[in-house]
Order: structure tokens, then sequence, then C-alpha cells
């Protein structure tokens, strides 16, 4: 048995269990090969099998038993609160299930030395035989909602085998079932923690192994934690990354880093400035953000570009747009508006339709504008970049 636990990151390693009396001891046993017992907290969920017996022959390991069900995250939530509390600052979860293997705890250990400010995530290969299709799916779901809520892609975002910097991560959560594990890694992202994969082996054994995942309970679970993540990151979570990095950076390397030196083509950064742009004019105050943000990951375009674009309709800018726009409107309509009603930009709701019209004649024209300027521009400096 290995007992370097390379104090100085103090680990340990974190085992929620439900109902597993088929696989719970080979696991605790595993884990005891690289882990002291000491460094071990297994927290029994409410089990009404032969788990309570099983545990009992661990009197060295520190275990919390809850009297009921109370959900897997609430399990890792007791179970960090306690790692913290004896003194460690990381904390690696395994299943108690038996699909994961304790021959990866040095793997994730090993690459935790090397960036311990990184919350590791096992990635699983999917593809292997054996693997449940509806595991595959929610994997492939999961990590979609993972990268629009955070901008960040993994290969598996639903794997229990992981290994959380549990002191700098986030003290207070939201949920207390299987979505918690998606709550943790977003908002540890939202917080500037690097979330990261690295792979590792899987088993799946059904004849063996007990699942407790309830597809429409849990899957509705998760769908609402998304939904209130995806309005929370396009509300709050990316305009304040948006204003955070004019704070840190001057619209020169703004240009410079973000725009002139995204890995986008010129194409994809050009379509997403002038989609800025038209949602930016567009009459739909209150709403651009969601919009922009939306149609820029439908069209799999740069958001933080079409979001900076967007902000065309800064306070300093509306009335210049709304002029504009009434000016449009009137000799598209051939409206007898003078200038001095146009002025008067706090009556142009007498003249809602010019306004219309024109605002969207004008968005159109200027998102076209810009997006055939920039792609040239961009196509040019890609081309004196390639001859350096």
């Amino acid at each position: 048995m290995t007992s370097e636990l390379e104090k100085e990151y103090a680990y340990c390693v974190i085992i929620p269990t439900y109902n597993n009396e088929n696989t719970l001891k080979r696991v605790i046993d595993g884990v005891l090969e690289y882990i002291l017992p000491q460094e071990i907290i297994i927290v029994n969920d409410g089990s009404t099998d032969r788990t309570p017996e099983i545990l009992k022959a661990y009197p060295e390991i520190t275990q919390i038993h809850f009297p009921k069900n109370q959900g897997k995250g609430l399990g890792l939530r007791k179970g960090f609160k306690k790692a913290l509390e004896m003194g460690f600052s990381h904390a690696i979860s395994i299943d108690s299930d038996g699909q994961h293997f304790p021959d990866d705890i040095p793997l994730l250990m090993s690459a935790s030395k090397e960036a311990p400010e990184t919350l590791l995530i096992g990635s699983r290969n999917m593809q292997q035989e054996g693997v449940p299709s509806k595991s595959s799916f929610g994997n492939k779901f999961s990590n979609f909602w993972f990268w629009f809520e955070t901008g960040r892609k993994l290969d598996d975002t639903q794997s229990g085998f992981r290994l959380y910097p549990i002191s700098i991560m986030p003290k207070k959560w939201l949920t207390k079932k299987f979505e918690f594990e998606i709550e943790c890694i977003v908002r540890s992202a939202w917080k500037g923690i690097s979330v990261v994969n690295i792979p590792i082996q899987i088993k799946y054994d059904e004849s063996e192994r007990v699942s407790h995942f309830r597809p429409f309970k849990d899957f509705t679970r998760i769908s609402i934690l998304n939904t209130v993540l995806v309005a929370i990151t396009i509300l709050y979570i990316i305009p304040r990354s948006f204003f955070r990095l004019f704070k840190k950076k001057s619209l020169r390397e703004f240009i410079k880093e973000d725009v002139l030196g995204s890995n986008d083509s010129p194409k994809i950064k050009s379509a997403s400035l002038a989609l800025g742009v038209f949602i930016g004019i567009i009459p739909i105050w209150g709403f651009q953000t969601i919009a922009v943000l939306f149609l820029a990951v439908s069209f799999r375009l740069n958001k933080l570009l079409a979001f900076a674009a967007s902000n065309i309709s800064i306070p300093p800018m509306i009335p210049f747009i709304v002029i504009a726009a009434l000016k449009i409107g009137s000799l598209v309509l051939n409206s007898d508006i003078d200038d001095e009603e146009v002025s008067k930009i706090v009556d142009f709701k007498n003249h809602i339709v010019e306004y219309l019209i024109g605002s969207i004649i004008l968005a159109s024209f200027t998102a076209l504008l810009v997006g055939f300027v920039s792609y040239f521009l961009l196509k040019k400096f890609d081309k004196n970049k390639e001859t350096l």
C-alpha cells in the first residue's frame, strides 16, 4: 500500500454510496491500495441493503451516514465540507458501483500536481462495448450545455470520477441530486477554475452494477438546472466577462487579441460582427443580449465578438440610431416628417411604422457593410501574417 499522499496538496478520496453492496467492498479495497484509511471519506446515502454492515469492517475510515436517501449531490456536498474540516484541499470522488478503476487515482493526482487549481474530470471512452446508449446520449447533451454555459469544450462532463480543488471552489450550492455534478463544474468554471478532462478506464458490468439514475425525474431536474444556468449565463456571466475584458484591455488590445488573434476563420469572425451589429440596431431593446447569444450559438459563431458588436446600441449611440432609422423609414414610406420632428426622438412613437421599417433597413445595411469590410480586412491580415 502506498502512503505517499503528497501532503503539501492534502488529498482525500470521497466515496458516495447508495445500495451498492455488490461492488462497495471491492471499490474501498481498491482505493486503500493507494490512499490511507484516514484519507478516505465514505458517505452512505441512506442505503437499505448490506452497506452499513460492510462499512463496519472499516472503522478507521471517516464515515457519514444519512438516515434516508438524500441524493448524490448532497452526499458530495457533505463530503466536501467534512474534507475541508479535516484540512484537505483536494478531494477525489469515485463512484461505488464498480465502473471506475482505483488504479487511475495516481493518474489524477499526478495531473493535479502539475495544475493544482484545476478541476479534473475522468474522461470515459463512451464508444467502447457495453456503454449504455442512454449514457452516451446524456453525456453529449450535457457536454453541449456545459459549452454553452462556459464557452469551454469537454469530452465527458458526467463522469463521477473527478478531482476537485475544494479549497477554491464555491461553498454554497443550489442542488442535491445528480444534477449537482453539473452545477459544480459550471459554477467552478464561472469562478475561473480550469475544468479539464483526463482519460480514464471504465467498466460497465450490468450484472452487478446498480444505477440509481431515474431517467424521467433526473433528466427533468437536469433540464431545469440547465435552463437556470443558461439564463444566468446570458443575463449575467457573459456581460460580466465582457466588461471585465474591457477593464483589463484597451480597445486596441481587444482587436489585436480577440479579433485578429482569434482562431476562428475570417468568415466566422466577420459573420459574428455582422450579427452583433444587426441585433444591436433592430428595436428589441432589453432582449438584444439573449437574441445575439442564442443566434451566435445556433449558427456556431464567435459569441464574444457578436456580443461586443451588439453594443453598438450603447446609450450615447441610441439617439443617432433612432434618428437615422426615422429618416430612412420616412424616405421609404414617403412620409412627411420634418427635421424638427425627427430631432424630437422622444416623440418617435408617433411614427412607429417608419421607425420599425427604417431600423430594419439600417440594421441590415450596417450589418452587411460591417460584415464585408471586416471580412476583407481580416483576409488581408491573414495573408500578411502568412507571408511573415
